[in-house]
């Protein structure tokens, strides 16, 4: 089933509660969280303790996406803040399976992330222990970039590997998701569409939300016929 993941990303922090809100009542059922370092990233924004303030104002899981050096030292402290998925980046894990036992050991579902140059077939020894597989459909660190269509052919791998090995991950795909890209992400087999401009970027969150939704769920139903 296709899912709208709204990222924090774009909203008005000052306002975060309102904004998500709004963005719930549109329909979406995850709240995306995008955690930069600025080191693994080039930008800065949010940790632990906004996670914390954050799990009071939702009872949406919260997707914590690290976009940061040395994970293995912060699972414990998104834990305790009220994370439910916490993904990290293969690029960033040079002992991948230890990190995934760690985020499974703290009570949270585990995530791979691969970025945009990334071949997606890195992952393959690991997913038969993944909640989810995040595509980075643009370069991690930003929002408001240009969708990058190569990347659906990782989508597309992942979708057929899964039906052939009878897996059970989710597929995610983050960056540049809006009403001119989602249909072709569902159709190439994403399901969780974290989406931050096209949710809050003009103040509008609920009504962005659940016209975003609509499209995507449209354009899976127009794909299974």
């Amino acid at each position: 089933m296709v899912e709208l993941l709204p990222s924090i990303l774009s909203a008005d922090f000052a306002n975060l509660e309102r904004d998500v809100q709004a963005a719930e009542r549109g329909g979406g059922t995850v709240i995306h969280v995008d955690v930069m370092d600025g080191h693994f990233v080039p930008n800065i924004t949010l940790g632990p303790p906004v996670v914390k303030s954050l799990r009071k104002a939702t009872r949406l899981p919260l997707d914590c996406h690290l976009m940061i050096e040395n994970p293995n030292d912060f699972i414990p402290a998104f834990a305790e803040a009220g994370a439910n998925w916490v993904s990290v980046h293969y690029e960033a894990c040079p002992h991948l399976h230890r990190t995934l036992e760690m985020i499974v050991g703290h009570g949270m579902k585990p995530g791979v992330v691969v970025n945009p140059a990334t071949r997606i077939d890195v992952v393959e020894e690991i997913l038969p222990m993944l909640h989810h597989v995040l595509v980075m459909t643009v370069n991690p660190g930003f929002g408001g970039q240009q969708f990058l269509q190569f990347t659906l052919d990782k989508v597309r791998w992942l979708a057929k590997i899964r039906a052939e090995r009878k897996l059970t991950f989710r597929i995610e795909v983050d960056g540049g998701i809006a009403h001119d890209t989602v249909a072709e992400a569902v159709q190439a087999g994403a399901e969780l569409l974290v989406a931050g401009n096209a949710v809050f970027g003009d103040g509008h969150a609920e009504q962005n939300a659940a016209s975003l939704l609509l499209a995507a769920r449209l354009a899976a139903k127009s794909g299974q016929v």
